[in-house]
């Protein structure tokens, strides 16, 4: 049986929990907060075997196999390095660390310690991001030619988006989520990067606009906003017909239409826990094989990502403390 064990008790580490439960090959090992009453607390309501009152306590247990990260993105670069200083392999939340340097730090770390280390976004490990390739690979729209993805949500009233000191933002919570369509669909060879952006009082973005050019003429219009639900959706447009994605977090199907505009397929999202689970299955396959990232998001991607998101943030004059 496979140990897992979660950094952080908050809203995403319920999440997992739940996603845990539900698998037949991981058992839900601990659970660490800097308070023991609410680490108790989430280990009595999650049927999780141990809980603990820092994380560092929780590291020092040999019996754990991987750790998720579960805290705040402003906060993954000292978690993901404490745990691999520990010896523990790590499932990082997305976003993977604040900015670039960061990250390039933390996968220095991982490779140097010879200890697993992945970013959790877990629409990159679903079986719907491959069901989305093979459907424009298959030809059914013609040659892709351009994208269209939105995700929104009311959520600028939360702390951690507010503050720079916690790395807020829509881009890091929100926007990372067409960003990563974009590059599932049509890849990351990327040639001109066009932006623009609404600033808040405290100098985060609550709503943007990113368009892409790839080196071989696809264009992806990308929108995410703090202060807006959104439609969260992509529609991909071919020369011979489009598709529609539903869910940019958490896809949910597939529709195929025709150049007449006529719905002519739909596929359906796979049956699945929460989806949380691949990621999860994924890290601990990789383990096994004695690999040090996972294919379905490979280090460079997750540098590429960074990359891109710290040049949107330098256009638009968003900075945090640790950039």
């Amino acid at each position: 049986m496979n140990n897992i064990a979660i950094l952080g008790a908050g809203r995403i580490a319920t999440f997992m929990a739940q996603t845990v439960n539900g698998m037949k090959d991981v058992n839900l090992y601990g659970i660490a907060s800097r308070d023991i009453n609410k680490a108790e607390e989430f280990a009595k309501e999650y049927s999780v075997e141990h809980a603990y009152g820092s994380y560092e306590e929780m590291l020092q247990d040999p019996n754990i196999d991987l750790v998720y990260i579960a805290t705040p993105h402003s906060h993954h670069y000292d978690h993901a390095k404490l745990c691999l200083q520990y010896g523990k392999n790590v499932l990082c939340e997305k976003a993977f660390t604040a900015n670039k340097k960061q990250a390039e730090e933390v996968l220095s770390l991982a490779k140097e310690k010879g200890l697993l280390v992945t970013e959790a976004i877990w629409c990159r490990y679903m079986p719907m991001a491959q069901m989305i390739k093979d459907t424009l690979n298959s030809g059914k729209i013609g040659t892709p030619a351009s994208l269209i993805s939105t995700f929104g949500a009311l959520v600028s009233g939360k702390p951690r988006l507010k503050e720079p000191s916690l790395a807020g933002g829509a881009l890091l919570d929100l926007g990372i989520y067409p960003l990563t369509f974009a590059m599932i669909a049509f890849g990351n060879e990327i040639s001109d990067i066009k932006t623009s952006a609404v600033l808040t009082d405290l100098g985060v973005d609550e709503t943007h606009s990113v368009i892409l050019t790839y080196k071989d003429g696809k264009v992806a219009t990308l929108s995410s906003s703090m202060i807006s639900a959104m439609e969260s959706q992509a529609i991909i447009y071919g020369t011979e017909g489009y598709l529609k994605v539903y869910g940019m977090n958490n896809y949910e199907k597939i529709e195929v239409y025709n150049s007449n505009r006529e719905l002519v397929e739909t596929i359906e999202r796979p049956e699945q826990i929460t989806g949380y689970e691949y990621e999860v299955t994924a890290a601990f396959k990789a383990i096994a094989e004695g690999k040090l990232e996972c294919p379905e998001m490979p280090h460079e991607e997750t540098l590429r990502v960074m990359e891109i998101m710290d040049g949107l943030r330098a256009s638009w004059g968003v900075i945090y403390p640790f950039d």
